[in-house]
C-alpha cells in the first residue's frame, strides 16, 4: 500500500505523532546540535518522490488513535506537555495537559476555537471545578499528581477545532504564554480534514524559522537525526494548519519575523559570537536590566553576572534575526548612553548616584507664628440673608406640630427657587410645593415605585383642578401670599400605593422647565431629615458656612465646574471664619476627592471650563496662602485635593488630544469611543486612573486583567464606570500592532490629564515648573508653559535627578534628592512669586513622593542596622517639618536625632538612651499634631458629613486618613520599628515600673484615666488606660494602672499609686498592651519587679490576697482635721510659722533656712496664715460674695458638683481689706522681699488675684474629690498662703531620698527639668531627666533617662504664692500637689532645644549639677532623720530648696 493510500485510510480525526519518510543518504539535513542549529545547503533539501510541502505519514493501526504530543519550556523548571488523543468519529477527543514540577496553584484559562472564528466559544462539556470568567473564558484548576499538575479536557463538539489557553500560577500571580501568544491544542474534524494540508505549500525559509522556534521552546535539546527530521516536518505542519485556518503567507511571514529578508540569518550555520556584540551595547543592556531591577546595590560578582546576562540577551536577539543596527535603534534611546558612560567613567560597575546635600542649619526651616501674628478669630456668623416667601412657607410647615418633615429640597429655576417639602401626618405622606417663580405655572407630575418610573396617580390623590393623562397628571399652582410675600403653591396628599417618590417637570407658557436636563425628583423617605438630626449642633465648627455648603451641594453635584466655582465663591466667607472656615472648605473638597460626593449629574461641561474653574479656585487659595501665613498648612492640604487647573488651552487639550489619539492609532470604536464621550462631557480625576490602566494593559501584552487590577487598586469598579453620565461599558481591545503608538500617545495624554486633575503628581508638577511645549496638530491647540524664573542654581538638575531615581528600589538617594529639592524651594514659597501656585504644587508633589518612597523602602529596613533606621527617621522628620506651620518642636527633634546619630557613630555608650528620649519626644510631637488635626477637622467632618449623607465609616476615619496621607504616619512606623532596638541596647525592657505592687484583678480598658477618676469599681480592677497625664486621681477599687503614656515617676498620680499600694507602670511594648486589651474582663495577676512585670491569667478562685480585698470595704478610713482659726494677723514672717499658723510646707522652709549649709539656698518667705481667707470673706466689703458662696456650697453639698467652678470664680470677686494690704506690705519689705505695690497699683492687683486663685483652688475638682474619698471634712480644710520670691531657675528638680520604684533606702531617685518645676509636678507631657545615686557614693550619679519634655516654663524675677493647707501632709494621705501655686506673672512657655543644653550635652556640667542635687538631698534627709520629698531649683549652678516634706 502506498503511503498516500495509507494516509487516506486514517481515521478522519486522527492528527497523530507523524514520522516523515527517511531522507536519501546524500540529502542535505537540518541539524540541531546542543545549542546550535546548523543547516547544510538546505535549499536543495526535498523528501524523495514528494511535492514541496507534501507530508507522507505512516500510522500503525490501533483501537485508539495515537497521540500527538508537544512540549514547551515555561521557564523556572516548568515544562508543559500537550497530548491530543482522537479515538475516531463520534467519540470524545481528549486533550491532556501536564505541567511538571508545580504546586497546587495552577489554573487553565481557556476557550474553544472554531474554523475562521477569532472569538472563543465556551463548550458545555467542561472538567470538574470549571468556573466562568466574565462570560468570556473558562477557568479550570489543574489536579495535582505527585510533583506535576495535570488536566484532561474532553471535546464532543464536531465544530470545535481545538482549545486556546493561557496558564496562570495563582500563588505567584504569574501568567505563562507561548512567546507572547496564546497556547493552542488543535484537533482535526471531519469538516476541516476535507482540506488536505499536504497540498499547502510553505516557503522553506519559514519552515526553517518555525523549526528553530520549536527547538528553542523545547529547551534546545540534542536531537537524533530522526528527531531532527520529525521536528522539521512538525514545524511545516503547524504552518500549514495556520494557512488552512485562513492566515495568508504574508501574514505568516509578518508573524514569524518583522523583516522577511532577515529570516535567512536564522539559518546561517555560523551564529554570531559573543565578541561580535559591541561592548557599549552590552553595557547599555546591563544598565537597562539594572534600572528595571530598581537599581539595587549588587556585589561585584553579581555585577559581572548581570553583564554576561545582558550579553546573552543581545546574542539571542541577533540570532533571531535582529541586526546590530536595529539593536542600537532599539536600546540607545534618549540620553541612556550618556548615563552609562557617566556611570562607568571611573569604575567598572553601576552604583546608585547620590546628590551632595548642602550643610545647612535646620533652624532656617523654622515657621512659628506668635499670637500677635494670628488674627483673633471671632465666632463665625453666616452672612444675613433677607427672608423671602419660601422661608416663611418652610417655617410654617416645620412649626406645625402635626407634621413630621421627612425631606426638604430646594431647586433653582432660573434666578428663582422651587421648594419641595415632604411631610408625614397620621401615616400619610404630603408633598408641599412652593415657588417664587413669576408667571403662570403648571406641575406635570407622576408617582414612582422605582426611580426613573412614571405612573399616573390614582384619582383619590389628584388635587382639584388637575388633568389626569395616560402616565402623568397636570396640576396648576395656586397663587397665595404669606406675611406680605406672594408665592405659588400646591399640596398633594399620598395615602396609598406604597410609592417611593414623585418625578415632575414644570410648564410655563408652553415652555418646559426641568432640573438641568433631567426630571425633578423628590423621595418620600426620611433619610435627609435623619441625617440632619444626627448632625448635632455643629459646635467647634464654622456652622453657618457648613450649612451654606450643604444648601449648595445639589448645585455642586452638577459638575466639577460648578463645585469649584462654588468653592471659589465661598473662600471669602471661609477666610472670615478663620481656621474653622478653611477647615470646612478642606473637609468638603476632601469628601469630593474621596468620591463621597457626586461628581457629575446630568450636566455636560467642557474640560477647559473645569480647568478654568480650578484655576480660579487655586488662585484664591494662593492669595490666602500669601496673606495669612498661619493658615499655610491647611491651604496646602486643600490644594492637594484639587488639581492645578489652568486657563483655556491646558483643559482644552483633554478634549482635543483624545481625538488625535483615536485617529492616529485607528481606535475609534468600543471602549475608546465611550471614554472619549466621557472626556468630552465630564472629565474627572478618574480619567487619570483610566489612562494609567490602559497603559498598564497595553504594556502587559494586552492582558485585560491588568487593566481591571489598576482600576480596582485605585477605587474604580465596573459599577463606577457604568455610573458615569457617559458610561463606559466596554473593555479595551487593541491590536498588537497598535502597541507602540498607543503607549507613546497615552503617556503624553496622561501628562495632560494630570496637569488638570493631579496637583500632587510629581512629573506634571516638575514639567509645569521647568516649562514644556506641546505642539498643536490639526484642530488640536498647542500648549506652551514657560519655565519659572528665579529658581535656585542647579535646581533643574536636582529635579532631573529626582525623576531619574523615582522608581529606584533603594530609596535613600531619592529621599535625599527630594528633601534637597524641598529645602532649595522653601525660600520661594515664602515670597510673593508670580508663579507661587506652581511652586506650591511642586512642593506638595515632592512631599507626597517622600511618603510613597519611604513606604517602598520599608523592605530595605527589615534587616537594617540602627544607623540606617535613624537616618531614615531624620529624613522623614525633616519632610514633616517642611510641611508644618508651627514646626519648632519638630526641628528640635530633628536636631536631637542628628545628635543621636553622631553619638552612635562615635560609639558613645549612652547613644541608645539619648535616642530613646528623642523617640519619645517625637511620638509626643506626632500625638500633639494628630490631636490638633482631630480638634480642627473631625467636628467639621462629622457635622458636614451628616448634612451631606456621607458614609459613617468615612466620617469615623476622616482625620485618621488625612494624617495617614502625610509623613506623620510613615514617621510613626519608623519609630515603632526602632523602639524595641533602642530598649534592648539601653537595657530598658518593656516596662517602667513606677509602683511595684503585686496585685490581681479584672482587666478594664479606658481611653483616659481622667474620665473614670471619680468612678468606684466594685471588683478589684486592673485599668489599662491609653492616656495618663499625671495629675489624675486613681479610682476606688483600682488595683493597677497600666498605660503606654509616660507620666513622671514623681508626678501626682505616681505618688498616689505608691501611697495607695496600687501597681502603676508604663508599658513600652504595644504587643503586650494589645494582649491586655484583648483580655478585657478576664482576671490577671501582676508580679512586678523593679524593671519588669510578670503577668498571667488566673481563675476566679485564685483571686485572693490583699489586693482583692481592697474593694470589700470601699470606704476609706476617715481622717480628722483640726479647724484653724484666724490668729488676728493677716501676714506673718518666717519666725512666726507654727503648727497653728501655717502648714508643713511653710514650717519646713523656715526650719531649713537656719539648718542647711550655706551652699544650699533657701528663699525668703512670709505667709498669709490660716483663717485669713475666712476673715476676708466675712469682711463687710465682701458680704455679697459671702452670700453667693454660701448658696453655691449648699448646692455642692447636694451633690451638684458642677458648682465647684462657680465657687472658684466667685472667690475671685473678693476685695482685700486695707489692713491685709498694709500688713503684707510690712512683712514682705521687712524680709527684704520686693513689694508688688511699689511697681504700681496694677501690679498689686495682679498679686491679689494670685492670692485668691490659691484660696479658690480649695474647690478644684481633683482636690475636692480626693478629700471626699478619705472623708476629710472639707469645711475644716484651711488654706495658708506661702509667699516666696521666685528664683528664675535654669533647672528644677524633685528628689525622693528613698528610691520610690524599688524601695531601696540606700538610693536617691531624682528628676530634673529645664525651667520651672511646674512641668515636673503638673500634667506636662514627656519625661524629665532621671537619675539615681547611691548615698555612699554621691559623686557617681547614674542617668536613667534623658529628658523628652518639649516645653519648659520660664519667668522673670517675680513673687509666687504657694498653697499650704492643713490637709496636705496628713499621715496616710498624700495631699501634696492637690492645690495651686500661682505666680504674679504668667510663665513663658518655651519649646526646648536639648541639643544645646549643657545638662544633656556636657557630661562634666551634668556631673556637677546631679552631684549637687544628690548632696543636698542627703543633707536634708539627715536633718529630719526620715526619707524626704524635696523640691528645688538650680540657678547659675547653685542649688536652692523651695520645700520639703516627708516622703509618702
Amino acid at each position: 500500500m502506498s503511503s498516500n493510500t495509507l494516509n487516506h485510510c486514517l481515521p478522519q480525526r486522527a492528527l497523530n505523532r507523524i514520522q516523515a519518510n527517511s531522507l536519501p543518504n546524500n540529502s542535505n539535513q537540518l541539524q540541531f546540535h546542543g545549542k546550535k542549529l546548523s543547516l547544510s545547503t538546505i535549499k536543495s533539501f526535498r523528501p524523495r518522490n514528494q511535492k514541496l510541502g507534501m507530508v507522507t505519514c505512516a500510522i500503525l493501526a490501533a483501537d485508539r488513535a495515537s497521540e500527538m504530543t508537544n512540549k514547551f519550556n515555561l521557564g523556572s523548571n516548568f515544562e508543559l506537555e500537550i497530548g491530543v488523543i482522537s479515538p475516531g468519529e463520534n467519540c470524545l477527543t481528549e486533550i491532556n495537559l501536564k505541567v511538571t514540577n508545580t504546586n497546587n496553584s495552577f489554573v487553565l484559562h481557556w476557550g474553544a476555537i472554531r474554523a475562521g472564528k477569532k472569538e472563543w466559544i465556551l463548550p458545555s462539556r467542561r472538567p470538574e471545578g470549571t468556573k466562568m470568567h466574565k462570560n468570556r473564558a473558562l477557568r479550570t484548576p489543574f489536579v495535582q499528581s505527585g510533583s506535576d499538575s495535570v488536566l484532561k479536557v474532553e471535546i464532543d463538539d464536531p465544530e470545535i477545532q481545538g482549545i486556546e489557553f493561557l496558564i496562570h500560577d495563582e500563588a505567584q500571580n504569574t501568567w505563562f504564554k507561548n512567546n507572547g501568544e496564546n497556547f493552542q491544542a488543535l484537533i482535526s474534524s471531519a469538516e476541516s480534514s476535507s482540506v488536505d494540508i499536504s497540498n499547502i505549500t510553505i516557503p522553506e525559509d519559514l519552515v526553517q524559522i518555525q523549526a528553530y522556534l520549536r527547538w528553542e521552546r523545547n529547551g534546545k535539546q540534542m536531537y537524533s537525526p530522526d528527531q531532527e527530521k520529525e521536528e522539521y516536518e512538525a514545524g511545516r505542519r503547524e504552518l500549514q494548519e495556520e494557512v488552512k485556518r485562513g492566515l495568508s503567507l504574508d501574514q505568516l511571514r509578518a508573524k514569524l519575523t518583522k523583516k522577511p529578508e532577515k529570516s535567512e540569518s536564522v539559518s546561517k550555520e555560523s551564529k554570531i559570537s559573543p565578541n561580535e556584540i559591541p561592548i557599549d551595547l552590552v553595557q547599555v543592556q546591563a544598565y537597562i536590566r539594572w534600572e528595571k531591577a530598581g537599581k539595587p546595590n549588587y556585589s561585584p560578582e553579581k555585577q559581572n553576572e548581570e553583564f554576561e546576562l545582558a550579553r546573552k540577551e543581545l546574542e539571542e536577539e541577533v540570532n533571531k534575526g535582529t541586526s546590530i543596527e536595529d539593536l542600537k535603534k532599539k536600546i540607545l534611546k534618549g540620553n541612556i548612553k550618556n548615563k552609562v558612560s557617566k556611570q562607568l567613567k571611573s569604575k567598572s560597575y553601576f552604583s546608585v548616584e547620590k546628590i551632595g546635600r548642602k550643610k545647612r542649619d535646620v533652624m532656617q526651616f523654622l515657621t512659628k507664628y506668635t499670637p500677635q501674628q494670628i488674627v483673633e478669630q471671632k465666632p463665625y456668623k453666616s452672612p444675613e440673608r433677607t427672608p423671602n416667601a419660601l422661608d416663611f412657607f418652610s417655617k410654617a410647615i416645620e412649626a406645625n406640630e402635626s407634621y413630621v418633615v421627612l425631606n426638604k429640597k430646594v431647586f433653582k429655576i432660573d434666578n428663582k427657587e422651587l421648594m419641595v417639602i415632604v411631610s408625614n401626618t397620621s401615616g400619610k405622606s404630603k408633598v408641599h410645593l412652593a415657588t417664587d417663580y413669576e408667571g403662570p405655572l403648571i406641575l406635570h407630575w407622576a408617582l414612582a415605585k422605582n426611580p426613573g418610573e412614571w405612573q399616573a396617580p390614582p384619582a383619590s390623590v389628584v388635587p382639584p383642578g388637575s388633568t389626569v393623562l395616560e402616565l402623568a397628571c397636570e396640576t396648576p399652582f395656586n397663587e397665595l401670599s404669606l406675611d406680605g410675600f406672594a408665592y405659588k403653591s400646591i399640596e398633594i396628599e399620598i395615602d396609598e400605593g406604597n410609592y417611593k417618590g414623585m418625578p415632575f417637570v414644570l410648564r410655563s407658557d408652553g415652555n418646559w422647565i426641568n432640573n438641568i436636563g433631567s426630571d425633578f425628583y423628590v423621595e418620600f423617605s426620611g433619610d435627609s431629615n435623619e441625617r440632619k438630626k444626627d448632625a448635632g449642633d455643629g459646635m467647634g465648627t464654622a456652622k453657618g458656612l457648613l450649612d451654606r455648603i450643604a444648601e449648595l451641594e445639589p448645585e455642586a453635584e452638577r459638575s466639577f465646574m460648578h463645585r469649584f466655582n462654588i468653592a471659589a465663591d465661598l473662600i471669602s466667607e471661609a477666610r472670615e471664619a478663620g481656621e474653622a472656615g478653611l477647615a470646612g472648605i478642606l473637609v468638603w473638597l476632601r469628601f469630593m476627592a474621596t468620591r463621597q460626593l457626586v461628581w457629575n449629574k446630568n450636566y455636560n461641561v467642557k474640560p477647559r471650563e473645569i480647568s478654568k474653574a480650578q484655576d480660579r479656585l487655586t488662585d484664591l487659595l494662593q492669595d490666602v496662602y500669601k496673606s495669612q501665613p498661619q493658615f499655610r498648612e491647611i491651604i496646602r492640604i486643600i490644594l492637594s485635593t484639587v488639581g492645578r487647573g489652568g486657563e483655556g488651552d491646558v483643559g482644552q487639550r483633554i478634549r482635543d488630544e483624545i481625538l488625535v489619539i483615536q485617529r492616529n492609532n485607528e481606535c475609534k470604536g468600543g471602549m475608546m469611543e465611550e471614554w472619549h464621550q466621557k472626556l468630552h462631557n465630564n472629565t474627572s480625576p478618574d480619567d487619570v486612573i483610566i489612562c494609567q490602566a490602559l497603559l498598564d494593559y497595553i504594556k502587559s501584552d494586552m492582558d485585560v486583567n491588568v487593566y481591571w487590577e489598576t482600576l480596582k487598586n485605585n477605587g474604580i469598579t465596573k459599577e463606577r464606570l457604568l455610573s458615569y453620565d457617559r458610561a463606559i461599558h466596554s473593555e479595551p481591545n487593541f491590536r498588537r500592532d497598535q502597541k507602540d503608538g498607543l503607549i507613546r500617545d497615552l503617556s503624553n495624554y496622561l501628562r495632560t490629564l494630570k496637569a488638570v486633575h493631579s496637583g500632587a503628581d510629581l512629573e506634571s508638577a516638575i514639567a509645569t515648573c521647568m516649562g514644556y511645549k506641546s505642539e498643536g496638530e490639526g484642530f488640536m491647540v498647542g500648549v506652551k508653559i514657560n519655565p519659572i524664573s528665579g529658581l535656585p542654581s542647579g535646581f533643574p538638575e536636582l529635579l532631573q535627578f529626582v525623576l531619574e531615581h523615582v522608581e529606584d528600589r533603594s530609596v535613600e538617594p531619592l529621599l535625599e534628592g527630594l528633601l534637597e529639592a524641598r529645602a532649595e524651594l522653601r525660600p520661594l514659597l515664602f515670597s510673593s512669586h508670580d508663579r507661587l501656585k506652581d511652586l506650591l504644587f511642586l512642593d506638595i508633589a515632592l512631599d507626597s513622593t517622600v511618603r510613597t518612597a519611604i513606604e517602598r523602602g520599608y523592605e530595605e529596613l527589615n534587616s537594617a542596622q540602627p544607623q540606617k533606621i535613624m537616618y531614615f527617621i531624620t529624613l522623614v522628620l525633616e519632610n514633616l517639618a517642611l510641611s508644618s506651620d508651627d514646626n519648632e518642636d519638630l526641628l528640635y527633634c530633628l536636631k536631637g536625632w542628628n545628635q543621636a546619630l553622631e553619638m552612635l557613630n562615635k560609639n558613645d555608650e549612652n547613644w541608645a538612651l539619648y535616642a530613646k528620649s528623642y523617640l519619645d519626644r517625637t511620638r509626643l510631637a506626632l500625638a500633639s499634631k494628630a490631636e490638633a488635626y482631630h480638634h480642627l477637622l473631625q467636628p467639621t467632618a462629622e457635622y458636614l458629613g451628616s448634612l451631606l449623607g456621607v458614609d459613617q465609616w468615612a466620617l469615623n476615619i476622616f482625620t485618621e486618613e488625612i494624617i495617614r496621607g502625610g509623613s506623620a504616619a510613615s514617621l510613626s512606623m519608623l519609630l515603632n520599628r526602632l523602639d524595641p532596638v533602642l530598649r534592648s541596647v539601653a537595657n530598658l525592657g518593656s516596662w517602667q515600673v513606677i509602683s511595684p505592687v503585686e496585685v490581681a484583678g479584672y482587666i478594664e480598658v479606658v481611653n483616659e484615666l481622667s474620665t473614670v477618676q471619680n468612678k468606684v469599681y466594685r471588683k478589684p480592677t486592673i485599668l489599662v488606660a491609653k492616656s495618663v497625664k499625671g495629675e489624675e486621681e486613681i479610682p476606688d477599687g483600682t488595683v493597677a494602672v497600666l498605660t503606654p503614656d509616660m507620666p513622671d515617676v514623681l508626678s501626682h498620680v505616681s505618688v498616689r499609686a505608691r501611697n495607695s499600694k496600687v501597681c502603676f507602670a508604663t508599658c513600652f511594648d504595644s504587643g503586650i498592651l494589645d494582649e491586655f486589651q484583648g483580655n478585657k474582663g478576664k482576671i490577671f495577676r501582676l508580679k512586678p519587679t523593679s524593671s519588669d512585670i510578670i503577668y498571667s491569667e488566673i481563675s476566679e478562685s485564685e483571686l485572693s490576697g490583699p489586693s482583692s480585698d481592697k474593694t470589700d470595704d470601699l470606704s476609706s478610713p476617715s481622717l480628722t482635721l483640726v479647724k484653724k482659726k484666724f490668729i488676728g494677723k493677716y501676714a506673718i514672717s518666717a519666725h512666726e510659722f507654727t503648727n497653728d499658723t501655717v502648714g508643713a510646707k511653710s514650717r519646713n522652709i523656715a526650719y531649713l533656712k537656719e539648718k542647711v549649709p550655706s551652699w544650699i539656698g533657701i528663699p525668703t518667705s512670709v505667709a498669709l496664715p490660716f483663717g485669713v481667707f475666712e476673715k476676708v470673706l466675712s469682711d463687710p466689703i465682701n458680704k455679697e460674695v459671702a452670700q453667693k458662696i454660701k448658696s453655691l456650697k449648699e448646692k455642692l453639698a447636694k451633690g451638684e458638683f458642677d458648682y465647684l467652678g462657680e465657687i472658684r470664680k466667685t472667690v475671685l470677686e473678693l476685695s482685700p481689706p486695707p489692713q491685709l494690704v498694709e500688713e503684707l506690705k510690712e512683712k514682705m519689705k521687712g524680709s527684704d522681699m520686693p513689694w508688688p505695690g511699689d511697681e504700681g497699683q496694677n501690679r498689686w492687683e495682679q498679686a491679689w488675684m494670685a492670692i485668691k486663685k490659691v484660696w479658690g483652688s480649695k474647690w478644684n475638682e481633683r482636690a475636692y474629690f480626693s478629700t471626699r474619698k478619705v472623708k476629710l471634712d472639707h469645711e475644716y480644710l484651711s488654706m495658708a498662703v506661702l509667699v516666696q520670691e521666685i528664683v528664675s531657675a535654669d533647672y528644677a528638680f524633685v528628689i525622693h531620698t528613698t528610691n520610690p520604684s524599688s524601695g531601696d533606702e540606700s538610693e536617691i531617685y531624682a528628676e530634673v527639668v529645664k525651667g520651672l518645676g511646674e512641668t515636673l509636678v503638673g500634667a506636662y507631657p514627656g519625661r524629665a531627666l532621671s537619675f539615681v545615686c547611691k548615698k555612699n557614693d554621691l559623686n557617681s550619679p547614674k542617668v536613667l533617662g534623658y529628658p523628652s519634655k518639649p516645653i519648659g516654663l520660664f519667668i522673670k524675677r517675680s513673687i509666687i504664692f504657694r498653697s499650704d493647707s492643713n490637709g496636705e501632709d496628713l499621715e496616710g494621705y498624700a495631699g501634696a500637689g492637690l492645690y495651686d501655686s500661682v505666680p504674679i506673672d504668667e510663665e513663658e512657655k518655651v519649646v526646648l532645644d536639648y541639643s544645646t543644653d549643657p545638662l544633656v550635652m556636657d557630661s562634666n556640667f551634668r556631673q556637677k549639677i546631679l552631684c549637687g542635687i544628690a548632696n543636698a538631698a542627703t543633707e536634708i534627709e539627715n536633718l529630719y532623720g526620715t526619707p524626704q520629698d524635696i523640691e528645688g531649683v538650680v540657678k547659675d549652678g547653685k542649688i536652692f530648696v523651695v520645700q520639703t516634706r516627708p516622703q509618702m
